[in-house]
């Protein structure tokens, strides 16, 4: 007798005509992501077509949201991938109901509904919920450093896109001297020699050099008020480190009006440049600005608790140029270091996660290197993306590293009932920081040393950090596949942003898991 293998005829014709559910079984990822698109409000989706159906016919929206959500999930992110995905992959084929959307089709449905996108992830959030996978008793937040689309040696100074704007301008000039040789260039054309030609011909330019001229001062309205932003003195008298501090928190209200107002990034080299020039100077007026409130408040010679305050600072002489680089590739990018101290051309992302469970609450995307500063900001958002989820549960303890110490935003969260855990110091330093050694620091210090503290703040390091591993080593999602705040993959709302990749996708897995063991309804 001989061998006996089961044979793969690839030229067998089926008699039935193959269903799709059929390919994958019941329990497959799909199914999940399938059902959960199917159980969310796409309207602003639709609302982004006509209505009438003119036109060519386009995909189902919510195809392609399936397409991408699955995609993200299984760390694809390149729409050049998910195309050849949808190609060569049952489960994109079941999903995509064997379409194959080409790169350029699902590049542009992310772009035009990215903001639609974006509040897929309350919709998975409130999914999460009613599986009864979120719990937030104790929740914590930490940050990581995620690259952005752009090179680092694409930075440039103001001096060096001054000079390459003057080189352009001179060859143009250059250009148009080849071109047109002696004449100026404007001579009238032949059309226009008649005295009649000419009276018709001018009354339509003056037509529309008044339409010009109202556009035009519409535009100089919006740009002047955009052109620079109003400091808020409170908080800045509010300062006591000296002038240093007045000029970081004018830097940071900066930047937070830079991502309240994000913009795309021009596509030409020289509307480029130009952006990077205009931010530079920006930086230049408000570091000025920030400096002269600065002096002003000390000529009044009273702190704001009416003290008397010590002898007037020197005058401040602001530089003739704007210091400092602007990355003409991703302008809202920054020169980072991540936790080695090596240099990144990127984004500071920052997630607040339930540490029962590794649900992502929030997440949020900031230029600022070191996490100083974001407790507060990150933690509201959690809140609010809880609420709007309807989850009204207020998480009742926050953990966080020894970068986050911030005695204000504390007392605020506190303040609101909500324990902070934080450690005054790192783990590497043997002793306390001068004047660190009594007061809240050493409450915090004692929190921790207690056994309950311990186990309490044990917990951080087994939820923030897993899920930025899960995310960045896993999934392979280190670098940002789009330039600019706005067109990041960002979750763009009021005052706050959130990285994409960070939400559905890991929400979306735990939900699958927990319905396979039977503990959620099916959807």
């Amino acid at each position: 007798m001989g061998q006996n293998f089961i044979t793969a005829d690839r030229d067998q014709v089926l008699l039935m005509p193959p269903a799709l559910v059929d390919w994958l079984p019941e329990e497959h990822f799909v199914w999940t992501v399938l059902g959960a698109v199917e159980q969310m409000d796409l309207g602003d989706f639709y609302g982004a077509y006509r209505a009438n159906g003119q036109g060519r016919a386009a995909y189902d929206p919510r195809m392609l949201l399936s397409v991408l959500l699955y995609a993200y999930a299984m760390g694809v992110s390149s729409s050049r991938q998910i195309e050849r995905r949808c190609e060569v992959d049952v489960a994109f084929k079941v999903i995509a109901a064997m379409r194959i959307p080409d790169r350029s089709t699902i590049a542009e449905f992310r772009r035009r509904h990215e903001d639609a996108i974006a509040e897929v992830f309350v919709a998975v959030l409130a999914l999460c919920a009613e599986a009864g996978l979120v719990r937030v008793g104790v929740i914590a937040i930490d940050g990581t450093k995620i690259a952005a689309n752009a090179s680092r040696d694409c930075s440039r100074s103001y001096v060096s896109i001054v000079e390459e704007l003057l080189a352009d301008a001179e060859q143009t000039d250059r250009d148009e001297d080849e071109r047109h040789g002696s004449d100026r260039g404007d001579e009238p054309p032949a059309g226009l020699r008649s005295r009649d030609e000419r009276r018709q011909a001018l009354a339509e330019a003056k037509a529309r050099l008044e339409a010009q001229r109202q556009q035009q001062l519409q535009t100089d309205e919006a740009a002047e008020f955009d052109a620079g932003i109003d400091l808020d003195l409170e908080e800045l008298k509010r300062r006591r480190q000296g002038r240093r501090s007045w000029q970081r928190e004018a830097s940071h209200q900066l930047e937070a009006h830079r991502e309240r107002r994000a913009d795309p990034i021009p596509r030409g080299r020289r509307e480029r440049l130009e952006d990077a020039k205009r931010r530079l100077e920006q930086e230049l007026a408000v570091d000025t600005a920030a400096n002269q409130a600065y002096e002003a408040f000390h000529a009044g010679g009273r702190d704001t608790l009416g003290r008397r305050m010590g002898k007037h600072p020197k005058p401040h002489t602001p530089p003739l140029l704007p210091e400092g680089m602007v990355n003409l590739t991703d302008p809202d990018s920054r020169l980072i270091h991540d936790k080695r101290m090596a240099k990144l051309q990127g984004y500071n992302a920052q997630a607040a996660v339930s540490c029962d469970g590794q649900i992502i609450l929030a997440a949020e995307i900031s230029t600022r290197s070191p996490d100083f500063g974001h407790l507060a900001p990150v933690f509201d958002a959690a809140v609010r993306d809880l609420a709007l989820a309807g989850v009204h549960q207020r998480p009742a303890t926050v953990l966080v590293d020894t970068g986050y110490w911030h005695s204000e935003q504390t007392d605020q969260i506190v303040a609101a009932g909500t324990q902070v855990l934080i450690p005054p110091q790192s783990r590497t330093r043997a002793t306390p920081r001068p004047g660190w050694d009594r007061g809240r620091y050493a409450f915090m210090r004692a929190v921790l040393a207690s056994p309950a503290g311990s186990a309490l703040y044990h917990q951080r390091a087994q939820s923030v950090e897993p899920t930025f591993g899960q995310i960045k080593h896993n999934r392979g999602f280190r670098q940002l596949r789009r330039r600019g705040r706005v067109a990041a993959p960002v979750r763009v709302a009021p005052d706050h942003r959130h990285p994409q990749p960070f939400e559905a996708s890991p929400a979306l897995d735990r939900t699958h898991h927990r319905m396979k063991a039977g503990r959620a309804p099916p959807l």
